[in-house]
């Protein structure tokens, strides 16, 4: 009697592992279905995926020099007084009678992700429209190459009379808004 409750026993005991091993068994097998299908499907995706230029690599390169070199054109720092000389020196050069006013002191701006600090000005410029062309292209396209103006207004300082055949002689009067950025100071 003691062996073939042995016996039962024994058989309980491997029907229970059997049990215990068969479902985990079967568990890994839905398992290892859904994994099977997740990888078809990312094969198919990976598939209809273009194939990268062969000339990544230089296409990276370039585009690393050229934010090297975006990075480098914000001057470290400029003095406002050396700022408003050459702005007075380029007034001159075109016949424009200018006094820099500055209206704001140097800030600090976030643009994108980066910081920048700006001195912004105002000028009040008068000449013939020529003249105050002229002088606005030498500011955007001068010594400064991050200054922008960021505000025009042009007005008259006389009326037209019936005898003059051409505006271009014509006295106006500008106030231009000025934005020189520069790169914020590094921390030691």
């Amino acid at each position: 009697m003691k062996g073939k409750l042995l016996v039962a026993l024994l058989i309980i005991i491997l029907l229970v592992a059997y049990y215990l091993f068969g479902t985990g068994y079967l568990k890994q097998q839905g398992e290892q279905e859904t994994l099977t299908s997740q990888l078809a499907d990312a094969t198919q995706t990976l598939a209809q995926m273009p194939e990268p230029p062969d000339d990544l690599e230089q296409r990276l390169e370039a585009a690393q020099a050229r934010l090297s070199a975006a990075e480098h054109s914000f001057p470290a720092s400029l003095n406002s007084t050396r700022v408003i000389n050459t702005i007075l020196k380029q007034a001159g050069s075109c016949g424009v009678k200018a006094i820099p006013l500055i209206t704001q002191p140097w800030s600090m701006e976030k643009v994108g992700e980066h910081n920048y600090y700006v001195l912004r000005l105002n000028v009040a410029a008068s000449g013939s429209l020529a003249q105050l062309l002229a002088f606005t292209d030498k500011l955007e396209k001068g010594e400064f190459g991050t200054l922008i103006v960021e505000e025009l207004s042009v007005t008259r300082l006389t009326e037209e009379t019936e005898g003059s055949v051409t505006g271009e002689a014509m006295p106006l009067s500008a106030s231009l808004d000025l934005a020189i950025y520069t790169q914020p100071p590094t921390s030691d």
